[in-house]
This record gives structure tokens, C-alpha cells and sequence, in this order.
């Protein structure tokens, strides 16, 4: 497939010497741009997280080319050989199994040593699940923050879930399928059964779904079915001016009271939450 008249008005690409950070579909193939086909037809070599998932896109187009795996088992033995490679003139794409790499996916450390060693990158621009996801929200888009995956580990997960059930920001996440009752779960612990949230599947394939409103109608969606697929979460960023004045060394004296009168800290919390008009997640956290 030749493609290089459709670019003969710009400059050349690609150049030697240059490092192609390229965007590919997140599911549909017809996503990708021309620029990025000229690129991956015309480079030198193709790293690849996964070189049978690149081996997908050259061969719906009926591009041929040199691929190896680069991935975040054998990144730190890739990049010298990636650097040589350059050194001796040769152009380099690096693509991600699905959409922009670095966005939870291997190349943040290459492109930056990169850059440290005076290597010019050039961005060809594709899909990204979370702005996808974020524009077909309907959610504020002006300001927002993305978190990616969660972390797993549980002290630094709580940071990130207490930062998210504060934010008056637009949040994002990422979630795989197995887990996402248990961050659905989370978030209603931290955020509440009312804030809006919305779950978008398979995002850009023939099984695409837009799921929910709140964090209560998503759990009973999805509580007799098996979650599968690639899971994007956008999530409504609090309205400070709608949230209630309490006082807090009276909720906490009555959370006390309430534990010390049997209850425990989740079952006061909540009826805290519903008696104060409060976050149950803030009442929580005075214990």
C-alpha cells in the first residue's frame, strides 16, 4: 500500500533519525489516520507491545514491515539497541496494542531518555480511550484528571480513592474486568450511591455500551452479569456549592456515641451520611 502522495505537500516523513510515537485504534481499525499508515509503511523498524497485535493493522492494509517487541519486561534491554538504531539514522515508530503509547501503556521511560538524549520525537496523534470515553460522557471537559489504573496495593489506593470522592473535577479511570465490581464497590463506599458516574465498554467495536448514571444503578447492572471487555470509567466531579456545613467535632462526637452504642464504623457512617446530608466517605474518615 503506498500512500505517500497524499503527503507529497508536506514535508517528507518519515526522517531519519526521528523517534514516531504513534496512535492506533483502541478497536476499530478504520480508526487509524493516514499519516499514521504512511509512517508505519515507510519507518525503518516498529516497536510493538505486542507484535501480533501490530501484525493486525499492517495486515488489514497490506503494510510490510520490520517488528520487534517492546514491552515492559524487556524495555530497559530494548532502549540501547533503539538508541544505536537511531544514531545510525534509521526511524523508529513505537506503537501500543491499542491507542496513544505511554497512556498506561509501555514507552514513558523510553521517550523521555529519548529526549534526555537529543533524539527528535514526533507524536503521530490516534485514539484515546479516556478522551473518548470523556467527551461521550456529556460530563465537564474543560478541566479533568486522569488516574488511570488504580493502584493495588491498599494504603495507596485509599489516597487515590479519597482524592477522587473530593475532586470537583471530571475523574477517569481504567478498570479490567475482573475488578470492576470491587472498584464500583469502592466508589460507592467513598463517593456515595448518588454521584454520577458512567461506565463505557468496548469502546469504537460492534459491542460498545454506554452504562449508567449513578454508582447505585451501575452496581445493580452489572450484579448477575460477568463484566467483560475493556472497561473505561468517567466519573462527575462534586459541586462544592451544593455540598451541606456541618460541624465537624459534633459529626464526629456523634459517630462515637453512635460506634460506642454498638454500631460499627460503616453502618454509623452511612446513617450519618443519610441523617447530615454528608458524604459518607468524609464522616468516615473522622474516625
Amino acid at each position: 500500500m503506498n500512500i505517500n502522495s497524499s503527503f507529497s505537500h508536506k514535508k517528507q516523513e518519515p526522517e531519519n533519525s526521528v523517534l514516531y510515537i504513534v496512535g492506533t485504534p483502541i478497536g476499530n481499525l478504520n480508526d487509524i489516520s493516514l499519516r499514521a499508515l504512511n509512517i508505519l509503511e515507510n519507518v525503518s523498524l516498529i516497536a510493538c507491545e505486542d507484535t501480533r497485535q501490530t501484525k493486525k493493522i499492517l495486515s488489514k492494509f497490506q503494510i510490510k514491515n520490520t517488528l520487534f517487541s517492546f514491552n515492559e519486561y524487556n524495555s530497559s534491554k530494548r532502549i540501547p539497541k533503539i538508541f544505536y538504531d537511531l544514531k545510525a539514522g534509521k526511524s523508529i515508530a513505537l506503537v501500543s496494542d491499542a491507542g496513544l503509547p505511554s497512556i498506561c501503556d509501555p514507552g514513558e521511560d523510553l521517550i523521555k531518555k529519548a529526549r534526555l538524549n537529543g533524539f527528535k520525537i514526533i507524536c503521530i496523534p490516534g485514539p484515546c480511550a479516556a478522551l473518548t470515553a470523556l467527551v461521550s460522557s456529556g460530563m465537564p471537559s474543560s478541566k479533568f484528571i486522569f488516574f488511570g489504573f488504580l493502584p493495588k496495593k491498599k494504603k495507596d489506593r485509599q489516597i487515590l480513592l479519597e482524592e477522587i470522592s473530593k475532586s470537583e473535577k471530571t475523574c477517569i479511570l481504567y478498570e479490567s474486568p475482573h475488578r470492576l465490581k470491587k472498584l464500583l464497590k469502592e466508589l460507592k463506599d467513598y463517593c456515595g450511591c448518588e454521584r454520577e458516574i458512567q461506565i463505557f465498554r468496548e469502546l469504537t467495536k460492534k459491542f460498545e455500551e454506554h452504562i449508567g448514571t449513578n454508582i447505585e444503578m451501575i452496581l445493580k447492572f452489572f450484579e448477575d452479569k460477568e463484566v467483560i471487555g475493556e472497561i473505561t470509567i468517567v466519573i462527575n466531579g462534586i459541586k462544592r456549592e451544593n455540598s451541606p456545613e456541618f460541624d465537624k467535632f459534633e459529626l464526629k462526637k456523634e459517630l462515637n456515641d453512635l460506634i460506642n452504642a454498638g454500631l460499627s464504623l460503616s453502618a454509623a457512617s452511612k446513617y450519618l451520611a443519610k441523617k447530615k446530608g454528608v458524604q459518607k466517605s468524609i464522616i468516615y474518615n473522622l474516625y
